[in-house]
C-alpha cells in the first residue's frame, strides 16, 4: 500500500473518530442544557451544577469538560432559552392586520410565554441570586436584534417624513425598554398588583399611546383599526 493510501486511511479513521466524538459531545451538551432548564423551571434560577449533573445522569466533571466554567454554562443556557422564547415570539412580531391587532398579538404571545416560564425569563433578565446577568452577549444581542427589526418597521412608516426619520430607532428601543422593564418588575414582585391579563392590557395601552403619539407628531394619523399596510 502506498504512503498516500495509508495517510488517506489514517485521515479517514481520524475524521470518523472525531465526528463520532463531536456527535457524542453535542448529545451530552444537549442533555445538560435540557436538564438545567428543567431544574430552573422546577426550583428557581439558582441551580447548583451538581443538581444539573444529577438530572442529566452525568458526573459533575463531565459538565466542566464540555463547558469552560459556570459562566460559560450559563451563557449557553441563556442561548437555549432565548431560542425557545424567540421561536414563540418572532411570528407574533411580524405585523399583519390592523395596528391594534398587531400590538395585541405580540403582547399576548410574550406575556403568555413569561406566565408559562417565569423562571426561565427571570434567568435571562437577572441570572441567579449568586450570579447576576451582567453583559450577556446572548441577551443583549437578542434585544438589539428585536429593536433593530422594529426600527426598520417604523422607518418604513416614516419614510415620507424625512424630518422625522431619526425617530424610528428611538421609538423602537423606547418600546422595547418599556416592555422589558415592566415585565422584569412584574416577575420580581412576590405579590404583583396586576394579574397577567392586567399586565397585558397595560402593555397594549402603553405601546399604543407611545406609538400613536409619535406618529401623530410626525403628521401620520393612525387608529387602532388602521391596517398596517396603509402605514407602509
Amino acid at each position: 500500500m502506498s504512503e498516500t493510501a495509508v495517510d488517506a486511511g489514517r485521515s479517514s479513521n481520524t475524521d470518523g473518530r472525531t465526528t463520532r466524538w463531536d456527535d457524542h459531545k453535542a448529545a451530552r451538551k444537549d442533555r445538560i442544557l435540557e436538564a438545567a432548564i428543567d431544574a430552573i423551571n422546577d426550583g428557581g434560577t439558582d441551580v447548583p451544577v451538581q443538581e444539573i449533573a444529577d438530572r442529566a445522569g452525568l458526573p459533575r466533571s463531565v459538565i466542566y469538560r464540555i463547558f469552560k466554567d459556570r459562566t460559560d454554562l450559563d451563557e449557553h443556557l441563556r442561548a437555549r432559552i432565548v431560542d425557545r422564547l424567540m421561536a414563540e415570539v418572532t411570528p407574533a412580531l411580524t405585523p399583519r392586520g390592523t395596528v391594534g391587532e398587531s400590538i395585541a398579538r405580540a403582547v399576548k404571545t410574550y406575556v403568555g410565554w413569561i406566565v408559562d416560564y417565569p423562571r426561565l425569563h427571570q434567568f435571562l433578565g437577572m441570572g441567579s441570586a449568586s450570579r447576576r446577568t451582567t453583559g450577556s452577549r446572548v441577551v443583549t444581542g437578542t434585544k438589539t436584534a428585536v429593536g433593530a427589526g422594529l426600527a426598520r418597521l417604523f422607518d418604513a412608516m416614516l419614510a415620507d417624513r424625512p424630518q422625522h426619520a431619526e425617530v424610528g430607532e428611538a421609538l423602537a428601543f423606547a418600546l422595547l425598554g418599556l416592555v422589558d422593564a415592566t415585565v422584569n418588575r412584574w416577575l420580581s414582585s412576590a405579590r404583583p398588583r396586576l394579574s397577567s391579563g392586567g399586565l397585558a392590557s397595560f402593555l397594549e395601552t402603553s405601546i399604543w399611546q407611545v406609538l400613536e403619539g409619535t406618529l401623530r407628531d410626525a403628521g401620520i394619523p393612525v387608529e387602532k383599526t388602521t391596517p398596517i399596510v396603509d402605514l407602509l
